[in-house]
Protein backbone atom coordinates (compact mmCIF):
# COMPACT_ATOMS: atom_id res chain seq x y z
CA UNK A 1 0.00 0.00 0.00
CA UNK A 2 1.18 3.56 -0.78
CA UNK A 3 2.23 5.89 2.22
CA UNK A 4 1.25 9.54 2.03
CA UNK A 5 3.66 12.01 3.80
CA UNK A 6 1.53 14.95 5.40
CA UNK A 7 3.38 18.09 5.71
CA UNK A 8 3.01 19.67 9.42
CA UNK A 9 0.45 22.62 7.91
CA UNK A 10 -1.50 19.42 7.00
CA UNK A 11 -1.57 17.61 9.85
CA UNK A 12 -4.51 18.76 11.55
CA UNK A 13 -6.69 16.50 10.12
CA UNK A 14 -4.78 13.74 10.72
CA UNK A 15 -4.41 14.53 14.24
CA UNK A 16 -0.33 14.98 13.81
CA UNK A 17 0.42 12.18 11.60
CA UNK A 18 3.11 12.39 9.37
CA UNK A 19 2.41 9.70 7.27
CA UNK A 20 -0.84 7.62 6.56
CA UNK A 21 -0.88 4.41 5.00
CA UNK A 22 -3.39 4.29 2.11
CA UNK A 23 -5.15 2.10 -0.47
CA UNK A 24 -4.90 3.79 -3.93
CA UNK A 25 -3.75 2.56 -7.37
CA UNK A 26 -3.10 6.93 -8.40
CA UNK A 27 -2.17 9.91 -6.40
CA UNK A 28 -5.89 11.24 -6.56
CA UNK A 29 -6.81 7.65 -4.90
CA UNK A 30 -4.20 7.70 -2.12
CA UNK A 31 -5.06 11.51 -1.62
CA UNK A 32 -8.55 11.22 -1.88
CA UNK A 33 -8.34 8.02 0.60
CA UNK A 34 -6.68 10.21 3.54
CA UNK A 35 -9.34 12.68 3.07
CA UNK A 36 -11.93 10.15 3.44
CA UNK A 37 -10.71 8.91 7.23
CA UNK A 38 -9.49 12.63 7.95
CA UNK A 39 -12.14 15.15 7.70
CA UNK A 40 -10.69 18.75 6.68
CA UNK A 41 -7.88 17.26 4.51
CA UNK A 42 -9.31 17.27 1.29
CA UNK A 43 -9.83 20.84 0.98
CA UNK A 44 -6.68 21.54 2.52
CA UNK A 45 -5.19 19.66 -1.05
CA UNK A 46 -8.41 19.87 -3.77
CA UNK A 47 -10.30 23.02 -4.89
CA UNK A 48 -13.78 23.01 -5.48
CA UNK A 49 -13.72 21.26 -8.97
CA UNK A 50 -11.54 19.08 -7.14
CA UNK A 51 -8.05 20.13 -8.95
CA UNK A 52 -5.45 20.51 -6.76
CA UNK A 53 -4.53 23.86 -5.37
CA UNK A 54 -1.95 25.71 -7.00
CA UNK A 55 0.23 26.05 -3.85
CA UNK A 56 0.36 22.37 -3.40
CA UNK A 57 3.46 20.40 -5.30
CA UNK A 58 3.28 16.52 -5.75
CA UNK A 59 5.67 14.35 -5.41
CA UNK A 60 6.07 10.76 -5.90
CA UNK A 61 8.86 8.96 -4.57
CA UNK A 62 11.15 12.04 -4.51
CA UNK A 63 10.15 13.09 -8.11
CA UNK A 64 7.81 16.23 -8.45
CA UNK A 65 4.98 15.46 -10.54
CA UNK A 66 2.46 18.14 -12.16
CA UNK A 67 -0.67 19.29 -10.12
CA UNK A 68 -2.21 17.51 -13.19
CA UNK A 69 -1.10 14.42 -13.10
CA UNK A 70 -2.96 13.38 -10.00
CA UNK A 71 -4.09 10.27 -12.12
CA UNK A 72 -0.03 9.02 -11.94
CA UNK A 73 -0.05 5.35 -11.06
CA UNK A 74 1.10 4.62 -7.59
CA UNK A 75 1.81 1.17 -6.07
CA UNK A 76 2.61 -0.70 -2.80
CA UNK A 77 5.10 0.90 -1.12
CA UNK A 78 5.14 4.38 -3.27
CA UNK A 79 5.75 7.75 -1.32
CA UNK A 80 3.23 10.64 -1.93
CA UNK A 81 4.47 13.83 -0.90
CA UNK A 82 2.80 17.11 -1.00
CA UNK A 83 4.68 20.36 -0.05
CA UNK A 84 2.37 23.08 0.80
CA UNK A 85 3.64 26.75 -0.76
CA UNK A 86 3.62 29.23 2.90
CA UNK A 87 3.35 32.77 2.29
CA UNK A 88 4.19 35.51 4.84
CA UNK A 89 4.06 39.34 4.67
Amino acid sequence: MPVVKIPPPYRGPTHGAAAVDVVGASVREALEAVAAGHPGFGELVFDANGAVHEFVSLFVNGEKIARGSVDTAVESGDEVELIAAIAGG
